[in-house]
C-alpha cells in the first residue's frame, strides 16, 4: 500500500454508538476504529452528519452540552467536518434532482442529503465507514465498510 492514506467518510451511527451506546455489542470495535482515525487524522464527515448527531442527542443533552458538542466535535474526534460547521452559514447548496434520484433508490432523506453534501465537498474521499453499509453500497461511489472491515483492511501492519 505504500504511504497512501485512505481518507474516510464517517457516518453518524459511528458517533452515536460512541456517545450513547457504550454497552452496544459493536462499541469496542467502534472505539478502536475512532481511535485509529483520530491517530491517523484521515476522518471526515459532513455538516449533515453533525446536525443529525446533534438532533439525535438533543433529547438527552442540555443546551450547553449540545452547544459544546457542536463546537468541540472536530477536536474530540480529530475529524474534519465539511462544509465547515459555522452556525452563521447557510445550509449547503444541494442538488434536488440528485437527492430525488437517491430517494428512488430507496434512500432515506437524511442519507440522501449527506451523500449530496459529500459529493459536493468530499469527492476526494474514497471510503465510507458505517454500521449500515448495505444502505450505501449502491449510492457511495467508493468502498463502503463497517469499522471492523476497515480495521482489517487498513490496520494490518
Amino acid at each position: 500500500m505504500g504511504t497512501r492514506q485512505n481518507l474516510v467518510l464517517i457516518d453518524t451511527n459511528i458517533f452515536v454508538i460512541d456517545l450513547r451506546y457504550k454497552r452496544d455489542i459493536y462499541y469496542q470495535n467502534n472505539l478502536t476504529f475512532l481511535a485509529y482515525i483520530a491517530k491517523k487524522r484521515v476522518g471526515f464527515t459532513t455538516i449533515v452528519n453533525l446536525l443529525e448527531l446533534c438532533g439525535i442527542l438533543s433529547f438527552n443533552l442540555s443546551e450547553k452540552q449540545l452547544t459544546e458538542l457542536w463546537f468541540y466535535f472536530q477536536d474530540r474526534y480529530q475529524v474534519t467536518v465539511l462544509p465547515v460547521p459555522n452556525l452563521e452559514t447557510h445550509f449547503p447548496k444541494v442538488n434536488i434532482k440528485g437527492i430525488f434520484d437517491l430517494l428512488k433508490k430507496r434512500t432515506s432523506l437524511g442519507d440522501a442529503l449527506m451523500m449530496s453534501v459529500a459529493q459536493e465537498h468530499l469527492s476526494f474521499v474514497s471510503t465510507m465507514v458505517t454500521w449500515d453499509n448495505a444502505h450505501f453500497e449502491d449510492i457511495f461511489p467508493g468502498s463502503v465498510m463497517t469499522p471492523e472491515g476497515f480495521l482489517r483492511c487498513f490496520n494490518s501492519g
